[in-house]
């Protein structure tokens, strides 16, 4: 019994690895961060930490989406489509009226993680693959949105 009440504690945790490059460096190291923040989700701090990742899961969004649109990324709109479709999932978890509690937070942290690396490896390096056949190994060094995506806020029911 003890060993089943352990293992079940145990945070579920991926660690960003060099794998998960798009070889597009803004966009890799706003995705290392993203995968920080979703480790450092935990019950002591999950208000705060929530509140932090959705504003830099916003940021990267929007970076990633001017990225994409200054460079003239033919699948744009269906990345777009992807992104909101994120954020629409996550507003529904997060609108749930329950409290938080160990297992929330692992399924939040769960969610987060497997949708990340799914999306990042699929989505995200077809991005970076078209955008140095197009742009070679030009990427700017920071693209800064000129503003950042508002329907993630609404979707919170904070715009």
């Amino acid at each position: 019994m003890m060993v089943e009440a352990a293992e079940k504690k145990a945070p579920f945790v991926v660690e960003w690895r060099d794998g998960f490059k798009i070889n597009v460096q803004q966009v890799d190291s706003e995705h290392k961060h993203l995968f920080a923040l979703v480790k450092r989700l935990d019950l002591t701090t999950v208000d705060e930490t929530l509140d932090e990742l959705l504003e830099y899961v916003v940021t990267h969004f929007s970076n990633e989406q001017q990225l994409m649109e200054d460079s003239g990324y033919p699948d744009f709109p269906s990345h777009l489509k992807l992104h909101e479709e994120f954020s629409s999932t996550v507003a529904d978890f997060l609108s749930a009226s329950e409290s938080w509690d160990d297992d929330r937070i692992q399924a939040l942290r769960r969610f987060l993680n497997k949708w990340l690396i799914g999306h990042i490896m699929t989505h995200d390096l077809r991005f970076g693959n078209w955008y140095r056949d197009h742009h070679g190994d030009s990427a700017p060094a920071t693209v800064k949105a000129s503003k950042k995506v508002g329907w993630f806020d609404r979707l919170l029911g904070r715009g």
